[in-house]
C-alpha cells in the first residue's frame, strides 16, 4: 500500500481509450518516480477534470483523494455516458448484425464489411456494463487477468473500426477505377482471407494494451483497486501512443482521402453521375469517424509532443492542453461506436414504411444492385469508345 506518499496527480484520463497520462503519479513506496526514471506508473480514471496538474495529495488524507474514482461529478458524468451508449450502441449494433445474418437475401462486400464494423462495435458496447459497474462501485473488482483483457479488447475497437473503413474505401477504388478487377477482388475466398487477415492484425496492434495494463492498490483512508497503465520504461509510452495515432488513424486516413479523391476524379471523367447508397453510406460513416476520432488523436499527439519536450514554459503550456481537453476528445471517441446504427437508420428511413423491421436489410442489399448498375454503366462506356 502507498501510506504517506505524495503524489503529483498529472492526468485523470479516459479508462476505456488507450492514451494515458505520461506524467508522474505516485508508485508503490514512500515516494515519486517522475516521467523518464527507471519506473512508471500511471493512474487513470474515466473522464479528467479541471486539474491543472499540480496538484499535491497526499495518499493518507481522503479528503484530498486524487485517485481515478475520487471525483464524484466525473464518476456521474462518466457512468452517464456509459449508459447512454450501452443503452443506444448494444441494441443497435445487435439489429444491424441481425439484419444482415438473417434478413438480408444478398450480400456484397459493404455489407460484410458493416457486419464486421458491427461486430467490432458491439463487443466493445457490451464490455461498458463492466465500467459502468466501476464506476458505481469506484472500485475494480474484475481482477488482473478481466484489467488487461478488458482494455486489450477496448483497443482492438479503435483498431478494428478503421481498418475496415479503410478496406470500405479502398474496395469502392477498385470498383470504380478497375471495375474488371473487381470479380476477382470480391471472390468469397478472397474476402474472408482479408477479412481473418484484417483481425489478425488487429489483435497484434493492441497488444500493448495488454502487456502495460495492470491492477494497482491505493490506500487514501478507504483501500481500493484500479486498473492502470505501468510503463518500465517511459520511451515505451511515447511508442504506443504514437503508434496508436500513425497506425490507428493517420495512415489509415491518407489511404482513405487519396482514394476518395481518385474516386471523385473518375466520376467526373465518365457519365455517371448517380450518387450510389453504398457510397454514400460509407461516406458518411467516413466522416463521422474523423468527426469522433481526430479531436482525440490530436490530443494524443500534443501528449506525445509534451512528454518530449523539456521543462519550461511550452512544456506546461501543452501539458494544459491536453490535461484540458482528453475528457471531451475521450467521450467523443467512445461515442463513436454506438453512432453507424444511427447513420445506417437515417440512410434507410426510405425503406421502413414499405419494408418494416426488415428496411436495415433493404438498405444493405441496395449495395448489391448499386455495384450492378456501376458495372453496367461502365460497360457501355466501353462499348461506346
Amino acid at each position: 500500500m502507498w501510506v504517506g506518499a505524495e503524489v503529483e496527480l498529472r492526468h485523470i484520463p479516459h479508462p476505456l481509450l488507450p492514451a494515458f497520462s505520461l506524467h508522474a503519479v505516485a508508485c508503490r513506496g514512500n515516494i515519486v518516480k517522475p516521467f523518464g526514471s527507471n519506473q512508471y506508473c500511471s493512474s487513470d480514471a474515466f473522464l479528467m477534470g479541471s486539474d491543472d496538474g499540480n496538484t499535491s495529495l497526499n495518499m493518507t488524507d481522503s479528503s484530498k483523494d486524487g485517485n481515478i474514482v475520487s471525483n464524484n461529478i466525473s464518476v456521474t458524468f462518466g457512468a452517464l455516458i456509459l449508459s447512454m451508449v450501452f443503452l443506444l450502441g448494444v441494441p443497435g449494433n445487435l439489429f444491424i448484425i441481425w439484419s444482415i445474418l438473417a434478413r438480408a437475401r444478398k450480400r456484397s462486400v459493404t455489407t460484410l464489411l458493416i457486419l464486421n464494423l458491427a461486430f467490432a462495435d458491439g463487443c466493445l458496447m457490451c464490455l461498458t456494463i463492466f465500467f459502468i459497474i466501476y464506476l458505481a462501485k469506484q472500485n475494480w473488482i474484475f481482477g488482473y487477468v478481466m484489467c488487461k483483457l478488458l482494455f486489450y479488447l477496448c483497443n482492438t475497437n479503435m483498431y478494428a473500426s478503421i481498418m475496415i473503413i479503410t478496406l470500405m474505401s479502398l474496395h469502392r477504388l477498385v470498383a470504380v477505377m478497375w471495375p474488371t478487377y473487381l470479380t476477382a477482388c470480391t471472390r468469397r475466398r478472397t474476402v474472408l482471407l482479408v477479412l481473418g487477415g484484417l483481425w489478425i492484425v488487429v489483435f497484434l496492434l493492441a497488444l500493448p494494451a495488454l502487456i502495460f495494463r495492470r491492477t494497482e492498490k491505493i490506500d487514501n483512508g478507504k483501500e481500493r483497486t484500479v486498473c492502470a497503465t505501468y510503463h518500465k520504461n517511459p520511451q515505451h509510452g511515447v511508442f504506443q501512443y504514437t503508434l496508436e495515432t500513425v497506425v490507428g488513424f493517420l495512415v489509415p486516413y491518407v489511404i482513405i482521402v487519396s482514394s476518395y479523391v481518385c474516386i471523385l476524379r473518375r466520376l467526373r471523367q465518365t457519365m455517371f453521375k448517380r450518387r450510389l447508397r453504398s457510397e454514400n453510406l460509407i461516406q458518411a460513416i467516413i466522416v463521422a469517424f474523423c468527426i469522433f476520432w481526430l479531436p482525440y488523436h490530436c490530443i494524443n499527439v500534443v501528449q506525445v509532443v509534451a512528454a518530449l519536450t523539456p521543462e519550461g514554459s511550452l512544456k506546461k503550456t501543452l501539458d494544459n492542453i491536453w490535461q484540458s481537453s482528453r475528457a471531451v476528445t475521450s467521450a467523443l471517441a467512445f461515442i463513436s461506436s454506438c453512432a453507424n446504427p444511427v447513420l445506417y437508420a437515417l440512410a434507410g428511413r426510405s425503406y421502413i414504411k414499405a419494408d418494416g423491421l426488415a428496411f436495415m436489410a433493404r438498405l444493405f442489399e441496395g449495395t448489391v444492385l448499386d455495384y450492378g448498375a456501376w458495372r453496367s454503366r461502365q460497360n457501355k462506356d466501353v462499348i461506346r469508345l
